[in-house]
């Protein structure tokens, strides 16, 4: 039996609506009579495709969205709002600086933890082109967030560097500024697989920054980490470029999974010490809902600092600016006091350690949806905003209202919280459609 969850717009007199289905496909028999009975506008098309496709595969995902168009008309029908002030709140008190962009929903590697190959194999339903939003609309939409307060501008995927000419993208982002005449902190995350060939180019366009995903320096664990046979001498040349081109304060990140390549470690801190780029520990989380994520295969950030600590010694560092994600561990010189020389490491511990009150990041996925969480289940149209002609008052109070009411903290009540029985109402977004 092949189970589908694929949510689908229904479109009626410019209103949207949701409608998630749960289909076997020996009811394609009534399936169609139902299709035929209401007005899908291409829905049908899309479903009977999904069936077909999907015969050998145990389980087809698509990212479910909520079209919360209503919950947005309300901010739109009190006419023009007040300016953005640049200090924008939630109900936790949680400002809004830092934009995470997503361009893309492909990826060209396969790591078991974002893009399993059992789910999104050769027949795996990518979004058409159409469907993303264009460069001059993410410019737009990320000018409003600037005038909200955002600082820092990530770009994300899915691959990043799949999308064509990024570089016209960064050039557009570049140019605009804060709401203190700042340039915005302009950074990117990439699996590094295509950064040699275009880092020149991107840090010309105007990027400041880059962060590399990279989870082994052994090339049969890295192979086998990213399950399209990729070699981890071709992410090391890109890093290498990307020095070589002038891009600032390089990261690496390293997802660790307990019995996967967490003997990896030391030997990645090793290798990066004392480079100028600073390695972090990320603990692998249960983001989406295609991992096969189990607590057992999370190394705790305080275990794996304690593992360093034995070969490397570390001294604790403060945090750079509230809002940070990882927590800080200087390497230490001969006298016991961080070398600067040396470099540092980070941990990023979503699960042991959740950073929730001081999230500061919003998400916005490559159609336009808006996410307040990396453990969503549901997101904001803005795109249909967009092309139905809204002015950026309109698109800034629907930012501000968004923003307002939000209340996410899933770290830190993970434990409380019932297990996810992977229904469509409770199915947290992929971490391929809004970047990590």
């Amino acid at each position: 039996m092949i189970i589908i969850f694929i949510s689908i717009d229904l479109a009626a007199k410019g209103t949207l609506a949701d409608c998630q289905a749960t289909v076997r496909c020996e009811d394609a028999p009534v399936i169609q009579h139902e299709l035929t009975r209401v007005k899908f506008r291409r829905s049908a098309i899309t479903l009977h495709r999904a069936i077909r496709q999907n015969r050998a595969m145990a389980e087809r995902v698509i990212p479910l969205v909520d079209q919360r168009l209503a919950a947005l008309s309300p901010a739109l029908a009190r006419g023009p709002a007040a300016a953005p002030t640049g200090r924008l709140t939630d109900t936790l008190g949680r400002p809004l600086r830092d934009l995470r962009i997503s361009v893309t929903d492909r990826c060209n590697f396969r790591c078991a933890y974002c893009m399993p190959k059992e789910v999104f194999d050769k027949d795996y339903r990518y979004l058409p082109h159409s469907a993303l939003l264009s460069f001059e609309e993410i410019t737009r939409l990320a000018r409003v967030f600037l005038a909200h307060g955002v600082r820092k501008i990530r770009l994300t995927g899915g691959e990043p560097l799949l999308r064509k000419h990024l570089e016209n993208l960064v050039e557009q982002l570049a140019a605009l500024r804060t709401v203190d005449g700042q340039v915005p902190d302009l950074t990117l995350t990439t699996n590094g697989s295509l950064l040699a060939r275009k880092a020149r180019a991107l840090k010309d366009a105007g990027l400041n920054r880059v962060t590399v995903s990279l989870d082994s320096l052994d090339d049969a664990v890295f192979r086998r980490m990213n399950d399209v046979d990729f070699p981890v001498a071709e992410v090391l040349a890109g890093i290498e470029a990307a020095q070589a081109a002038g891009l600032q304060r390089i990261k690496v990140n390293m997802v660790v999974k307990r019995g996967t390549n967490d003997h990896e470690v030391v030997a990645m801190a090793r290798h990066f010490r004392g480079t100028g780029i600073t390695l972090r520990f990320i603990e692998y989380m249960d983001v989406g809902a295609t991992n096969g994520w189990r607590m057992d295969e999370v190394l705790p950030s305080a275990q794996l600092i304690e593992r360093l600590h034995e070969h490397l010694p570390l001294v604790p560092l403060d945090p750079l600016s509230r809002g940070e994600t990882a927590e800080r561990w200087g390497y230490a010189g001969s006298d016991g006091r961080h070398d600067p020389a040396l470099g540092e490491v980070g941990v990023i511990s979503s699960v042991t350690q959740a950073f929730c009150q001081d999230c500061n990041r919003a998400r916005l996925s490559m159609e336009g949806r808006l996410y307040l969480c990396l453990f969503a289940t549901q997101g904001w149209d803005l795109r249909t905003l967009l092309r139905e002609g809204a002015g950026d008052e309109q698109l800034a109070a629907a930012i501000a209202g968004i923003w307002h009411g939000r209340t996410d903290r899933y770290s830190e009540l993970r434990s409380s919280l019932p297990p996810d029985r992977g229904t469509p109402a409770a199915r947290r977004v992929e971490m391929s459609y809004i970047g990590g």
